[in-house]
C-alpha cells in the first residue's frame, strides 16, 4: 500500500516530535503493509515551511532508515494550506508536489466553513499543470451536512483524499458516513493515514481497507491511485461497485 499524507518528518510540524517518533511510525508503516511514504509537512501560517527544508529532512531521515535497515520508501511532499498558495513559487509549488514533481498537490481542506474560492483554487492549479488533491474534507462540517458540494469541483479535476480514520470509525460516526457518503457518489479517490504521532490517527491503512469490505474498491484507493499519482500518470478507473456498497446503505 502507499501513505501519501502523514507528518512523520521530526521537529517540522504538529507531526513527530523526534527522530524516535519518525522511525516508530516508519516500522509501524511497514507492519501495517505500506511499502511508500510520502512526507507531507504543513505548509501554512503557523508552520510556514520551506520546500528546502522540508527536502533535507526528507534526505536525513531516508539515511536514517536506510541505516536502520527499514524497507519503506519515503518521498517529499507537503500539505499546503490554501492561504499560502498565492505565497509559493511555481518551482516551490512542484516541490511540494506529492512524492517529488508529480503534478499532484496536496492542499489542506478546512475543517470549518466553505472556501468561497476553493474552485478558483482548483482552476488555477490547473492552469499550472497542476492537481488538486483535496486532504480529508469528510471532517468538514459543510461537507458532511451535503457531500455534493464537492461534485463540481471533482468535475474540475479534483481529487479527494478521506482519511484511515475516517473510513474505518475511528474518528467517529459523522466522519464514517461522510467518507461512505463520498465514496457512493463517486466523490473520492484514495485513502490516507494524515499520521502525526503514534496515538493520533496512527499510521496505516489495512484496518481503512478491511473496513470497506471491497477488496477491488479498497485496492484502488490505497494502492492504484496513489500509485498513479506516484508515477505522476493519470488517475485510473474505479472498479465496478460491489456487494458491500448495499451494506453501507443499511448502516
Amino acid at each position: 500500500m502507499i501513505d501519501l499524507h502523514s507528518h512523520i518528518l521530526p521537529g517540522i510540524d504538529d507531526g513527530a516530535h523526534s527522530l524516535e517518533t519518525s522511525m516508530e511510525m516508519a516500522r509501524t508503516a511497514v507492519r501495517d503493509g505500506i511499502e511508500l511514504v510520502a512526507a507531507t509537512p504543513h505548509v501554512r501560517e503557523d508552520y510556514p515551511t520551506a520546500a528546502a527544508e522540508m527536502e533535507r529532512l526528507v534526505a536525513e531521515l531516508r539515511g536514517e532508515l536506510e541505516a536502520a535497515g527499514i524497507a519503506l520508501d519515503l518521498r517529499s511532499g507537503g500539505e499546503i494550506a490554501l492561504g499560502r498558495l498565492d505565497l509559493l513559487s511555481d518551482d516551490e509549488l512542484a516541490r511540494f508536489s506529492l512524492a517529488g514533481r508529480t503534478g499532484y498537490v496536496l492542499l489542506e481542506f478546512p475543517y470549518h466553513g466553505w472556501p468561497m474560492d476553493l474552485g478558483e483554487r482548483v482552476f488555477q492549479l490547473g492552469l499550472k499543470g497542476l492537481t488538486a488533491v483535496l486532504a480529508h474534507p469528510e471532517r468538514n462540517a459543510e461537507v458532511a451536512e451535503r457531500p455534493a458540494r464537492l461534485e463540481p469541483l471533482v468535475a474540475a479535476g479534483a481529487i479527494v483524499q478521506l482519511t484511515a480514520a475516517s473510513v474505518d470509525g475511528r474518528l467517529g460516526r459523522t466522519a464514517r458516513s461522510t467518507s461512505l457518503a463520498l465514496l457512493e457518489r463517486g466523490l473520492a479517490h484514495l485513502v490516507a493515514s494524515d499520521a502525526h504521532v503514534p496515538h493520533v490517527r496512527a499510521i496505516g491503512l489495512s484496518s481503512a481497507a478491511e473496513a470497506l469490505g471491497d477488496a477491488a474498491l479498497a485496492r484502488w484507493l490505497t494502492q492504484e491511485v496513489p500509485g498513479a499519482i506516484v508515477a505522476g500518470t493519470a488517475i485510473p478507473a474505479r472498479p465496478p461497485a460491489g456487494r458491500r456498497r448495499r451494506w453501507w446503505r443499511r448502516r
